[in-house]
């Protein structure tokens, strides 16, 4: 093989996912010259299975990536072709937007986006191994003898490393959507000494829309109130002529026809061997799981505005492809439907994420960080949240700085780091909002109070940003202030208008804003009784109203909080040696040694660390008692 001259950059992405381009685009605006090297550059941030962006814990997640200066929530503001708040019926904290995305435009515009950025090349390229150096990475070289030199290197291969597409008997060496695996790299990590494991992921059939009865099925319509991923997306941008999704279910016939085809199911003859995804099952899976239902929901979603496909959310499937046709006909409205894409499965390796640091560089190499499908996870934006934080700390280590742990109490995304590197993941990892302790904390319409101070300390958030969020706080807190000064008197007209909307009478004067803590009363309410303050908008509405009505909640929220910060702050020295520590029991020690918690706190969530293990970790720690195994910078 012919080797070229080699070319440095400060920073190399390989794969251009959602993660990639995310950590790609931060590290490039942190001022880093970065390649960004792909498979195919036709697949840019390409969606390979659902077209959407967000739903609960996803949607805060993007909010969160927006609020810290990432690029997902601005593209899909730019592509969308449905916008819609889920859960609006229950309180805040479960509530959460989700997008139906233009396929084909979400792909375009971030490729575009990418290749306008300054400092980012982009360059179509197959990478087959890593230049490792005494324990540290420092480059790549590609399958044409290229070799590439670089101070950090992020891994963001989705399920291309030895990927393989599953349909039936078919069993083949591809990418997603029949693109190139990444066969020599995946090879390449495990003879580095990585531990890999094999995860599974599938997706459903496309099917043609003018072949659908849309007629029999329930239509989905967009929200006609303005809502947007970025907070920087004005409301005047708001798309009126959305597309709709429609729902339609399976029946007790397409579940005999499923029933009837097991026998050819790679799930359960043998073929699949990886571990598929509890919380995003396939169909066959579903009616074995779930053998006492008689129906399942399929909504069926455009594809864009430009295309006659759409996706069968809900029937992901690898049975052969005339059993998916026939599963597909004996559906209500789908009965002539035209089947463009088969549906499949696809195996893939990953890097199993105990072995990554919170700052997802890698404990073994020093300056590789792994992002995305890679560790384990799935879905566009768990992917995204990863790449953003592998970028901005691949960056900020290059720069000499601190590195940016998110805790588990200030995003979505701290919570899905945490469990990878603490509690690791035995199949694809999805974000729930049941496995964030504090999620009235982690809201999606206060992501950028949240967040965007971080972004913009690290150079990522844009000025213009910077002052609405500074503009939004200031003027819900004075908002507060005013409340708390105002007091409403008992006058017939205010009696009245309590009598007509159900609230109980005053018997003395009361302040404006314990008037606003009742469930049934809302700040638009209250101006018929005080003077308009005339400068807040709808979202800063919103804001005060949550702020007010679950001020009780948050501050108890915020008092485990303030615990939590306090184990955080006791650090524990790296590579410590926990079978020189006596007392501490068998599980907790080989847990405990896998794993190289960085703080107590981290080391009170893993498995088996039960809290006498934690008093004796805190007293050898601070008798300085404990043996390092080696002297390393901790980062």
């Amino acid at each position: 093989m012919q080797t070229y001259k080699a070319k440095t950059y400060d920073v190399i992405v390989v794969g251009a996912g959602h993660a990639g381009s995310e950590a790609a685009l931060a590290t490039s605006r942190m001022g880093l010259k970065t390649m960004l090297i792909t498979l195919n550059l036709d697949m840019v941030a390409f969606m390979p299975c659902n077209p959407s962006i967000g739903g609960p814990a996803k949607g805060v997640v993007v909010r969160e990536i927006d609020a810290l200066g990432g690029e997902m929530g601005k593209n899909i503001d730019k592509t969308y072709i449905q916008m819609r708040m889920l859960n609006t019926g229950k309180g805040p904290a479960v509530r959460a937007l989700r997008a139906q995305a233009d396929k084909q435009a979400y792909a375009m515009e971030m490729k575009h986006t990418i290749e306008k950025e300054p400092n980012l090349t982009l360059r179509q390229g197959i990478v087959e191994e890593l230049v490792i150096e005494e324990g540290v990475c420092k480059g790549v070289v590609t399958s044409a003898g290229a070799i590439y030199h670089a101070k950090a290197v992020i891994i963001a291969a989705g399920t291309a490393l030895r990927g393989e597409i599953i349909l039936g008997e078919l069993k083949y060496s591809s990418g997603p959507n029949n693109s190139q695996p990444a066969i020599a790299l995946a090879n390449n990590l495990k003879e580095l000494g990585l531990e890999i494991e094999r995860f599974k992921t599938g997706t459903p059939p496309r099917i043609k829309s003018s072949s659908i009865d849309y007629s029999v099925t329930e239509i989905q319509p967009g929200d006609e109130a303005a809502n947007h991923f970025s907070f920087s997306t004005p409301d005047s941008a708001y798309l009126t002529e959305q597309i709709p999704c429609w729902l339609t279910y399976t029946n007790p016939n397409t579940h005999a026809i499923i029933q009837a085809n097991l026998h050819r199911a790679p799930m359960f003859t043998g073929i699949v061997e990886g571990v598929g995804a509890r919380y995003c099952p396939s169909i066959e899976d579903k009616i074995v799981r779930f053998a006492d239902k008689d129906r399942h929901q399929l909504f069926l979603e455009p594809e864009g505005r430009d295309t006659e496909e759409v996706y069968v959310q809900g029937l992901s499937s690898s049975l052969p492809e005339e059993v998916q046709e026939e599963v597909l006909h004996s559906v209500v409205g789908l009965e002539q439907a035209e089947m463009m894409r088969t549906g499949y499965a696809i195996e893939y390796d990953v890097v199993v994420p105990h072995q990554l640091r919170p700052t997802l560089e890698t404990k073994a190499i020093e300056n590789l960080y792994t992002a995305g499908q890679t560790n384990g996870t799935s879905g566009y934006e768990e992917a995204a949240g990863q790449g953003l934080i592998a970028g901005i700390n691949a960056a900020l280590k290059i720069q000499g700085k601190d590195p940016l742990v998110l805790k588990r109490s200030d995003g979505y995304i701290g919570v899905m780091i945490d469990d990878l590197v603490t509690k690791g993941t035995t199949e694809p990892y999805r974000l729930l909002t049941s496995r964030a302790e504090y999620r009235l904390l982690l809201r999606h319409d206060n992501a950028d109070l949240r967040l965007t101070q971080i972004g913009h300390d690290i150079g990522l958030v844009k000025e213009a940003q910077y002052q609405a969020y500074i503009n939004k706080k200031t003027a819900v807190e004075k908002e507060i202030k005013r409340l708390q000064e105002i007091r409403i008197k008992p006058n017939q007209e205010v009696q009245a208008y309590l009598e007509k909307i159900g609230s109980a009478t005053l018997k003395d004067g009361i302040l404006a804003l314990d008037l606003l803590r009742r469930p049934e009363i809302n700040y638009v309410d209250l101006l018929n009784f005080i003077p308009e303050n005339g400068e807040l908008n709808a979202k800063e509405i919103e804001q005060l109203e949550i702020q007010v009505k679950y001020e009780g909640y948050i501050k108890k929220a915020m008092e485990k909080v303030e615990k939590l910060k306090r184990m955080e702050a006791k650090r524990i020295p790296e590579n410590i040696d926990y079978e020189a520590i006596n007392g501490l029991a068998t599980e907790a020690r080989q847990k405990l040694q896998k794993i190289q918690p960085t703080t107590l706190a981290q080391a009170s969530r893993i498995s088996g660390v039960n809290p006498a293990d934690l008093s004796i970790l805190m007293v050898y720690i601070e008798q300085g008692k404990i043996a390092k195994t080696t002297s390393t910078t901790a980062y």
